[in-house]
């Protein structure tokens, strides 16, 4: 993009959304909202968006570069009652505002923050869905009796450098803070680039 250009770039979210949306798709409801937690650039938001028109989609971002990001994606896209102003909304935050939201979507966040944005999410998420609604998380997950790729490993290992309390999550770890929270864990589907889309559903 232009130095002018708010709109962020991330390769990566290019590659898989499609991939996210086939699952999403299987998973979201009727009518209502879907919150993204964490929506990072927005190029995610708006394609689901774009191809998803019966559902409106509520953005968020902690930074607000991201947040100035998002709003040009929509601009661009011109799906104004689609994809609603992106919330600075903050997953380790004591509460959320109300949302009135039937869905929450949470993709790569969970490891570049630390464990208490984990629990944040499912702790906020219990608050906010109704029985029976969906939260999907997308990203790297380690596995217990799966043999983890060289490349989650190594993955694992560059963010930990970075800041100790980040890191590829266990699956099953993640799944305790979700039972704990009042969810229940769903179907996990094996991603492109040895990722994994989990769903987990509003007991």
């Amino acid at each position: 993009m232009s130095g002018d250009d708010p709109r962020r770039v991330a390769p990566a979210a290019e590659r898989n959304r499609d991939a996210i949306l086939d699952v999403l798709t299987t998973v979201l409801p009727g009518t209502g909202t879907v919150l993204e937690v964490a929506s990072g650039t927005g190029q995610h938001i708006v394609h689901f968006a774009r191809h998803v028109r019966h559902l409106r989609w509520q953005p968020s971002e902690i930074g607000a570069e991201g947040r100035a990001s998002i709003e040009a994606y929509a601009a661009d896209e011109r799906l104004p009652n689609l994809v609603l102003p992106p919330l600075a909304l903050d997953a380790t935050a004591a509460a959320w505002p109300e949302l009135g939201v039937n869905a929450i979507v949470c993709i790569n966040m969970i490891h570049i923050a630390p464990w208490a944005a984990c629990e944040g999410l499912f702790r906020r998420a219990a608050a906010a869905l109704r029985a029976g609604a969906s939260l999907t998380l997308y990203g790297p997950f380690l596995q217990d009796g799966v043999e983890t790729a060289a490349s989650n490993l190594a993955f694992d290992r560059s963010l930990r450098s970075r800041d100790p309390a980040w890191g590829v999550r266990r699956l099953e770890d993640v799944t305790d803070v979700a039972r704990r929270n009042g969810f229940r864990r769903g179907k996990t589907v094996a991603m492109p680039a040895n990722n994994l889309t989990a769903v987990f559903f509003r007991d």
